[in-house]
């Protein structure tokens, strides 16, 4: 997926084990199947995750996660990944790497989206809702903590990028981001926030309740609109609005037009990042992107 990626197997992740955590050494160690982006992840044992991190950008996420997962987690109303041990480069590997407990639980396809206003969006509200009240004191800025504006041109040359092979009505797309633009910048103050609340985050259990939320990588203060991106990423139709519904805004009062306007924005502009990136490299990432795309127009 990226030009600088490292080779990661199971092979490698074994002999990570045994030499620095050799109280693991015996465990067994199978990747896990993933759409994702930043982490190649093995279940080690039947309690344990491992998390490599694919590229030196991804490897930032480690400290990040150590230092504030704890912290979050006891303000939090879900399970977040817990991390228990941090590990070296070695073996030609050369970044850090994180051990966490396992979280159980199914993922969304990327491309289905939730449309009846169940539990599910109630729940991912209350998520958002406690990521928003917590301390920020001491908080980084989140990995997507610039104003909407400032992705102008990054989504404009990514728009220059699509090809009619991608399905894309790119005249729609274009007003639709115009009109995100247009909306009033927010003007409060930052806020904790996952940034990345999209289908392979999203734990579910098996009668399809919210389990947990993971892949932090993203986290740190920023302004309320990046998380309502789920509303896109996540859900159509009537629950879409029942998440809106459930969601506190900044000053308590709800989510207003501007701040719902941004975070449109923000899910187009993301999806619209991703699309030609990923083309041919990750089909999850791509249909997630496409279901995203769709959804903003329909929804505009």
């Amino acid at each position: 997926m990226h030009a600088d990626e490292a080779e990661i197997d199971a092979g490698l992740v074994r002999r990570l084990i045994a030499d620095q955590f050799p109280q693991w050494a015996a465990l067994p160690v199978e990747r896990v199947p993933s759409g994702g982006t930043v982490n190649a992840v093995f279940r080690l044992g039947g309690e344990l995750a491992v998390r490599m991190p694919l590229t030196g950008g991804g490897a930032k996420d480690v400290d990040l996660e150590h230092t504030h997962l704890p912290r979050l987690a006891a303000v939090l109303p879900l399970p977040v990944p817990e991390p228990v041990a941090k590990g070296e480069p070695g073996g030609g590997y050369p970044y850090p790497w994180s051990v966490c407990r396992w979280l159980p639980g199914t993922i969304l396809p990327p491309d289905a989206g939730v449309a009846a206003p169940g539990p599910l969006a109630g729940q991912l509200a209350g998520f958002v809702n406690a990521m928003r009240a917590a301390d920020p004191a001491g908080a980084p800025a989140s990995y997507r903590s610039e104003p909407l504006a400032d992705r102008d041109a990054g989504t404009r040359d990514a728009l220059a990028r699509l090809v009619p092979e991608d399905g894309v009505d790119v005249p729609a797309v274009t007003a639709a981001w115009e009109a995100a633009l247009r909306a009033p910048a927010y003007a409060g103050a930052p806020v904790w926030l996952h940034a990345d609340l999209s289908p392979g985050n999203i734990l579910l259990t098996g009668d399809g309740r919210l389990g947990g939320v993971i892949d932090f990588g993203c986290m740190g203060l920023g302004e309320p609109a990046v998380d309502l991106i789920a509303a896109w990423n996540l859900f159509t139709g009537p629950a879409r609005e029942a998440f809106r519904a459930a969601l506190a805004g900044a000053d308590g009062r709800g989510v207003d037009e501007a701040a719902w306007a941004r975070g449109r924005g923000w899910a187009l502009s993301i999806s619209l990042i991703q699309l030609p990136y990923y083309r041919h490299t990750n089909p999850a990432m791509v249909a997630s992107s496409k279901f995203v795309i769709d959804e903003v127009l329909a929804d505009g």
